[in-house]
């Protein structure tokens, strides 16, 4: 059972999320999160002590959703190979459709948080670690398993295609063209199929 105070904490963090996203931290306001909440300075001063606070727990928030929906679309495939490719799928198209409003919050937050915002910056690196750390997950079974070559280095793997989602990402959003970032997932489809296969 979740009582009062457990239910307005969670809709302060859900109200103010994509407003920290798309905005950035320091463009986002108190007058902007009690507009979108609709409570008082006190209902939020009463759940949370500082805007900082705020935003890493909004910031959490949406980096869960983004873990959660890119576990769900690994789970459904068996190989090496189908997970890597549910990766590249799910960020076919995201500079249009991202799935958390405003674009990937790790970008967002990432770029924002690198000299200014160290308290971000941690979480930043927490949730990057998350996802590079899945990445080589897969692709050491595939190792393991022999469905990928046996001089494929998990580590620097991951790193290459998780940069090259987010360079693609960073690009197609600052052109306003999604061809870029999918032109690099298809590119990212070949290399895996024509380099890591055995």
């Amino acid at each position: 059972m979740f009582s009062k105070s457990d239910i307005t904490r969670q809709t302060i963090i859900e109200k103010s999320a994509p407003i920290f996203n798309i905005k950035g931290y320091s463009a986002t306001t108190m007058s902007d999160i009690l507009e979108a909440t609709g409570l008082t300075k006190g209902g939020v001063y009463g759940n949370f002590e500082s805007k900082d606070q705020i935003a890493i727990e909004a910031f959490e928030h949406s980096i869960g959703k983004l873990l959660e929906a890119l576990r769900f679309k690994i789970k459904k495939e068996s190989t090496a190979k189908d997970k890597l490719f549910a990766i590249l799928g799910f960020y076919k198209n995201y500079s249009l459709n991202p799935l958390t409003e405003g674009g990937c919050p790790l970008l967002n937050t990432a770029i924002e948080a690198d000299d200014n915002l160290p308290f971000l910056k941690i979480k930043a690196q927490k949730a990057l670690d998350d996802l590079l750390s899945g990445l080589e997950i897969i692709i050491q079974k595939g190792v393991q398993t022999k469905e990928f070559k046996a001089e494929i280095d998990p580590q620097k793997e991951a790193t290459l295609i998780f940069s090259i989602i987010q360079g693609g990402l960073m690009m197609s959003k600052l052109s306003d063209n999604p061809k870029i970032l999918n032109g690099l997932l298809d590119h990212l489809k070949i290399t895996i199929t024509s380099q890591y296969l055995n």
